[in-house]
């Protein structure tokens, strides 16, 4: 049931996933194609601010900020799975794979490599205290409008 509090927090989540894809983009290997990467990280953003935040407030401000985390984690988790399996379909239509196995686990490769490259801090910086602040206007916004 569409609620206010999943309202907010699916468009917050999606600005959050927003921001972090931008500033994840220059710490991209060399020309990686980017074409729509923000775009599908909000998306993903907005999914999971409606069905992970949405539907857990007014438990206290605690367990929002806890749960703000873990939409935020989640938004990362489901962000290296999809553009990982972009672009392993990508290298599958150019061969470069010798069965279906090595496929799926290039996948789980590919999924390493880029979540490596978050040991720059601007990315997890914006993800953690997008968590913080969208647990906390979930919170409110449930309180408030319930």
């Amino acid at each position: 049931m569409p609620t206010a509090t999943k309202l907010i927090s699916a468009v917050f989540f999606a600005l959050v996933a927003a921001l972090a894809a931008h500033l994840f983009i220059p710490v991209l290997p060399e020309g990686t194609q980017i074409k729509l990467f923000r775009e599908i990280s909000a998306g993903i953003g907005l999914l999971c601010g409606w069905f992970v935040m949405g539907r857990s407030t007014q438990r206290g401000m605690v367990e929002a900020i806890n749960r703000g985390l873990v939409t935020s984690v989640a938004i990362l988790f489901w962000c290296l799975l999809v553009f990982s399996i972009y672009f392993m379909v990508r290298k599958s239509t150019r061969m470069m794979y010798d069965g279906p196995m090595d496929a799926v686990l290039g996948v789980f490769e590919m999924m390493l490599e880029y979540g490596a490259l978050l040991r720059h801090p601007a990315t997890p910086a914006v993800l953690v205290a997008g968590g913080v602040v969208g647990g906390m206007l979930a919170e409110a916004v449930g309180r408030r409008w319930s």
